[in-house]
């Protein structure tokens, strides 16, 4: 009795079928990746809805005061303490009891995972500034939160150990009912904006820069909840400086000063 062999793939249709396969992924890629980064920006929308309505419910309790610690402990080297500050104040109001940790979950943006050197690391290069695969959430510098309360008081202050001189604008000494426009003035922000750049969508993502300003970019785009309890994903504007130290033209949807 005779058996036929069986016909095996020619060399020609082993590539075609590898060529098709190459072409499927690089199709799939973007949509994956697009889905991811959507994914993460819902869970920081998330986020931001319990802190917003956490230091409302702060405020309420505290005859209208927001949750800020003030300015007297901002430094040249600590400038951020102010707008990390805010967590410790008002963190049990989202569940949060006892010492912060990298476990407090609702402080934690999942796209916060790449950072300006200067930022997080404790031993800069400021020759070769660049972004570093590391998390403001997972610091204790920043009370292990990756949002930031728009802490300014609406002053000019004088850092203590420089003599620099900064404008801040902001809701830190200011009653929450006596902002004048709400739907406009923010409450808590990704920490990135009050620069800013972006974990969700970076104008240049792990390039080397050159100077302190390579790692900031005019219309970075970040996730902002603000005084009138809305959150959104919106354009931050940078002229130069920091970006918190400044309101942006009217052509943006938000603004630092309660004014």
């Amino acid at each position: 009795m005779r058996y036929k062999a069986a016909k095996g793939f020619t060399l020609i249709e082993v590539l075609v079928v590898i060529v098709v396969i190459v072409i499927l992924i690089a199709l799939l890629l973007p949509v994956l990746s697009g889905a991811k980064a959507k994914a993460q920006r819902t869970v920081c929308v998330n986020n931001l809805r319990q802190i917003n309505l956490g230091v409302r419910m702060y405020s309420d309790d505290s005859h209208d005061a927001s949750p800020s610690p003030g300015l007297a402990g901002m430094t040249v080297s600590n400038i951020l303490s102010p707008y990390s500050g805010y967590k410790a104040l008002m963190k049990t109001y989202v569940g949060i009891d006892g010492t912060s940790s990298v476990q407090d979950r609702v402080f934690a943006c999942p796209a916060d995972v790449s950072n300006p050197s200067w930022l997080v690391d404790e031993h800069v290069n400021f020759k070769a500034l660049h972004f570093v695969q590391k998390s403001i959430h997972d610091s204790s510098k920043f009370d292990y939160s990756s949002y930031a309360f728009n802490a300014g008081e609406n002053s000019t202050v004088a850092l203590r150990g420089k003599s620099v001189h900064i404008t801040l604008p902001g809701l830190g000494n200011a009653k929450l009912s006596s902002v004048r426009r709400p739907a406009r003035t923010l409450l808590v922000a990704e920490m990135s904006a009050l620069f800013p750049y972006s974990w969700h969508a970076p104008s240049v993502h792990g390039a080397v820069c050159t100077d302190w300003n390579g790692t900031m970019y005019n219309d970075s785009r970040n996730v902002a909840s603000f005084v009138d309890g809305h959150v959104n994903y919106i354009k931050f504007y940078w002229n130069d400086g920091f970006a918190f130290g400044y309101d942006p033209p009217a052509s943006y949807d938000y603004q630092w000063s309660p004014n």
